[in-house]
């Protein structure tokens, strides 16, 4: 039988996390979409999923903020240690959600609904806005998770608590997308099974087992089963071999993040070798430290557990002792100025490995994964800064379209928009974009300086350019204007542009941009 599980889901937790005022209208954005707003946001038609130039055409006055991980784990910390009073056992799945389970702390508080209120007060004077978290309670975290979330519809956020064996009738009308978002699906699977008539958990519940797995894998029979109000899979109160924990002594004791943090990916390098060693893959692991004490005193050992959706690679266990540590020292008290002497990476939860695609037109192929491995070391030893990869952030300059971040904090799979907008300059990419574009100069047969009309028509011939007050080049061919009008609705972000691609004698091809009468060179073909 699925355990009996609550679940404390955070509303707008990257929002919170910010520390905005309650009513600014705030959109957290990842590769240029939405991904979490505001009360104020949502009013003004901002919703999650949208790209960033639509969420401010929407609502104007938007802040638009990147958003940061680090910072909402940093933060949710303190929600997490309230919760210590209640149970040890506290589960972060990630920041603004953490589940336990409710056998012993409902036997102390006297039931799931005494509990379910004493969390929701805990917590609710934590936050800015007193109704900002939902708590919900089932059997079984999928179920429990869902509760949550419909319990913030509620008046005064009150927790929604299932009684027991009724959670395949509580889960049965929810929609099949719940699958993948809260769900641990795949959103491609989740949209076959709507195609295909299967509308709510209820239908998908209804078909045989055997049928499910004949057509749609281990997959199938993971949704099968959160529709029929069970778990991912059956309950195993069995702890995984103590030999499989990798830990660490640090003499003289680590005082910093980054110096527990070196430490903490080589154990988890290990920890994943270990178990790929057994054929298993982890989903939940335990992380403890033990400080030194200051003088006169013992030390303390402070442990926090995660889960993860799927199998926790290397680096997602690294990050995410990282974010723990950063939590952890941002507590006052919690960690002594002894420092921390020992590190333990325990994999609490363990299942098959169900292995990996090799890569043919696609996929992660060993290279990949030893490529990874190294930049992790290089990481470990110079910082998170010192490997970074570009991510797709949108927009439609050449020089907006990409930033570069850790590598380790890469959004996986970032959709690319590749509709054909007005203005969308043709493949291929430039190949260097200039961090800083240079002032130009483009004259025509006269030597008079060219210009743009409001419909995109040159006032000349382009003959010759000049970089930066360098030489001048003869152009031999060049292709334009594409023409854009960004941001119209803002007076101070507003941007009218005509870029051309110009191929000089050197051989070498250029991107320019001509704005406010002042030609620009943003980028280079070669």
């Amino acid at each position: 039988m699925p355990l009996r599980t609550l679940v404390l889901w955070c509303r707008d937790w990257p929002v919170v996390a910010l520390g905005r005022p309650l009513g600014e209208p705030v959109a957290v954005v990842r590769a240029n979409r939405v991904v979490a707003t505001s009360a104020a946001a949502r009013v003004a038609g901002v919703v999650d999923g949208l790209r960033r130039r639509e969420a401010q055409r929407r609502c104007p006055e938007v802040v638009v903020i990147e958003r940061d991980e680090d910072r909402e784990a940093r933060a949710f910390e303190r929600i997490a240690a309230a919760l210590d009073d209640i149970t040890p056992r506290i589960e972060i799945v990630r920041p603004g959600v953490c589940a336990f389970p409710t056998r012993g702390p409902s036997r102390f508080f006297g039931g799931d609904d005494r509990l379910a209120f004493r969390v929701t007060e805990l917590v609710g004077g934590l936050l800015p806005e007193r109704h900002g978290c939902g708590v919900g309670i089932a059997d079984g975290r999928f179920a429990a998770t869902l509760a949550a979330q419909r319990s913030l519809t509620r008046a005064a956020a009150s927790p929604i608590v299932v009684v027991p064996d009724a959670t395949p009738a509580f889960v049965a009308p929810f929609p099949i997308a719940v699958l993948a978002t809260p769900g641990p699906l795949d959103v491609e699977l989740v949209d076959v099974w709507s195609r295909l008539g299967l509308r709510r958990l209820s239908d998908l519940a209804a078909l045989a087992t055997n049928d499910v797995l004949a057509r749609f894998g281990n997959d199938g029979v993971i949704g099968h089963r959160l529709a029929s109000g069970h778990d991912e899979r059956p309950s195993r109160l069995v702890e995984p071999p103590q030999d499989l924990d990798q830990a660490a002594d640090l003499d003289p004791p680590a005082e910093r993040v980054d110096q527990a943090a070196f430490v903490a990916k080589s154990l988890a390098d290990q920890l994943t070798a270990a178990l790929g060693s057994r054929g298993l893959a982890c989903t939940r692991v335990l992380i403890s430290i033990h400080t030194a004490g200051e003088p006169h005193a013992d030390g303390t050992v402070i442990e926090r557990l995660w889960r993860h959706e799927g199998a926790l690679t290397s680096a997602a266990i690294a990050q995410r002792v990282r974010w723990q540590l950063d939590g952890w020292l941002s507590r006052p008290g919690a960690v002594t100025r002894g420092g921390i002497c020992r590190v333990v990476l325990h994999p609490d939860e363990v299942l098959p490995a169900v292995g990996r695609q090799q890569g043919f037109w696609g996929g992660t192929t060993e290279s990949d994964e030893r490529a990874q491995r190294g930049a992790a070391r290089i990481q470990g030893l110079l910082g998170a800064e010192a490997v970074q990869t570009p991510e797709w952030a949108g927009g439609r300059g050449v020089g907006e379209q990409y930033r570069l971040v850790p590598i380790d904090l890469a959004a996986p799979g970032a959709v690319i928009d590749d509709r054909p907008w007005p203005g969308r300059l043709p493949g291929p990419h430039p190949a260097s974009v200039w961090s800083r574009p240079a002032p130009a100069e483009l004259v025509d047969h006269h030597d008079h300086q060219l210009g743009v009309s409001g419909r995109g028509v040159l006032s000349g011939r382009p003959v010759a350019v000049s970089i930066d007050r360098g030489p001048w080049q003869q152009i031999t061919a060049w292709a334009g204007p594409w023409l854009y009008d960004e941001r119209w609705w803002d007076p101070l972000a507003h941007r009218r542009r005509a870029r051309f691609q110009m191929v000089l004698e050197s051989g070498l091809a250029h991107l320019v941009t001509l704005e406010a009468g002042q030609w620009w060179v943003e980028a280079t073909y070669d």
